[in-house]
């Protein structure tokens, strides 16, 4: 029987479980979202701030089987699931982090002051890599690296671009500690033990000046539980639509009533001191206000990802052909018309919705009038006109090996598109394949 504690915050009642056992009753379980959380202390033993970490389960281990899913639930139980002021209180989350979601916009729902984004030592760094990193700390992002455990050329480019380095006190070896705790603090860099075990470990890296410690030693993974709210896709994907054509706040707040898990969350994530708004939101008019359209796409996109409906983000090949699409058509965008954000908006909401009739088992022009999505988009997937148009046909033949150049030069190609060149296309195709996480072929094994 694990030991269990409760707490309340915001109102709402959150279980704290120190749980390393199965879960007492897998239906009960179904009905509740569980996150897991690790403090990480000073040298004083002071909490400092959390890891928060992916449970499936009141269990207290990962069951990861993809990282982006994982990341994608990490961030909206944080935020909307069960809260940040009783996830973190006043202290800083670290979320591990992939390279896919490193590259989406998601990444920006959660606020920069808050949460720390610890990339996986799976990320392979490159420029592009770099320049992402970038552009998060320019927004107030502090990026740490995940299990280091030695010099090697790769940590030391990634260094400049970092702030915090977790070195891994299991798996790098007693004589090269010194020297690479040296060497980090040398970069300016702050040092965080990590997988500390024993009170050894702990004197040792003390005396070797690191600045924050996390592990065993110290106290296991809490997991954190809180009765699950549903989020259905078809009202995600109805919301999003509205803010594909700029819809007003009574429009939003209208379709938003029709859905109180998501209008639950919503309030959650403003009332979560994310915006720094120094006081409560009540009213879902002023949530709206608060949070801004760009933020609540957001918001919304998350929820997609996070939501898995009967099969894992990764292993469902229509979810995963939708993410790639919208994703290769916002580059695809960005890269004609780098200063028009608008278009780069439209282009991705575009390939969102070019499969939603699947999704929802009707045909594109049935479910897109239901869905009052703005004009352009509407007629560039049920008639494949406009630039919206010609853009979805290049991703669509883009997306099965076909010739997506010759459509891009062709005589009823609009201005601008004969930038994308067969070496382009297949540069947009790769981080398009990479942000989202998967190959097509890996979903369908």
């Amino acid at each position: 029987m694990s030991e269990l504690h409760l707490v309340r915050a915001a109102g709402r009642r959150i279980e704290v479980r120190d749980s390393s056992g199965e879960d007492a009753d897998p239906a009960s379980a179904a009905q509740f979202v569980y996150l897991g959380r690790q403090p990480i202390l000073d040298r004083e033993g002071a909490l400092n701030a959390y890891e928060l970490l992916f449970r499936a389960g009141a269990h207290n281990y990962a069951e990861v089987t993809d990282d982006a899913q994982a990341t994608a639930q990490v961030v909206a139980r944080a935020l909307g699931g069960i809260g940040v002021p009783a996830v973190l209180g006043q202290h800083r989350g670290f979320v591990n982090i992939d390279r896919a979601m490193l590259f989406d916009d998601i990444v920006h729902v959660m606020p920069p002051e808050r949460f720390v984004l610890e990339i996986l030592e799976t990320v392979k760094f490159d420029a592009q890599l770099a320049r992402r990193l970038t552009e998060l700390r320019r927004t107030g992002f502090q990026v740490a690296l995940d299990d280091v455990t030695e010099l090697s050329d790769e940590l030391l480019a990634m260094l400049p671009h970092a702030d915090i380095v977790k070195i891994d006190f299991l798996q790098t070896g007693r004589a090269h500690l010194a020297e690479l705790a040296a060497a980090m603090r040398g970069h300016g860099k702050t040092l965080i033990a990590e997988k500390i075990e024993t009170r050894e470990d702990f004197a040792l890296a003390r005396e070797l000046g690191f600045d924050l410690f996390q592990g065993y030693f110290f106290a296991r993974p809490q997991v954190l539980a809180a009765p699950r709210n549903r989020s259905p896709r078809p009202a995600l994907l109805r919301l999003l639509a509205l803010l594909s054509r700029d819809a007003g706040i009574i429009e939003l707040e209208a379709e938003l009533k029709l859905n109180p898990s998501v209008v639950v969350q919503l309030l959650r994530l403003v009332n979560s001191s994310a915006f720094g708004l120094g006081r409560n939101i009540a009213s879902l008019r002023e949530a709206i206000i608060a949070t801004g359209t760009r933020q609540i796409a957001r918001w919304a996109q998350l929820l997609l990802y996070a939501d898995s409906g009967d099969l894992p983000w990764r292993a469902d090949p229509l979810v995963q052909l939708a993410g790639t699409r919208s994703r290769f058509m916002e580059l695809a965008a960005g890269w004609m018309r780098p200063a028009d954000d608008e278009f780069t908006d439209a282009a991705f909401m575009t390939g969102i919705f070019s499969l939603v009739h699947v999704l929802l088992g009707s045909t594109p022009k049935a479910v897109l009038e239901k869905l009052g999505l703005a004009p352009q988009i509407r007629e560039a997937i049920v008639s494949r006109s406009g630039p919206l148009g010609t853009l979805l046909r290049i991703a669509e033949a883009a997306g099965e090996g076909a010739d997506a150049a010759s459509i891009a030069i062709g005589p009823d190609a609009p201005p601008g598109f004969a930038a994308l060149t067969p070496e382009v296309l297949a540069e947009l195709n790769l981080s398009a394949a990479a942000w989202f996480g998967a190959h097509v072929e890996e979903a369908a094994a």
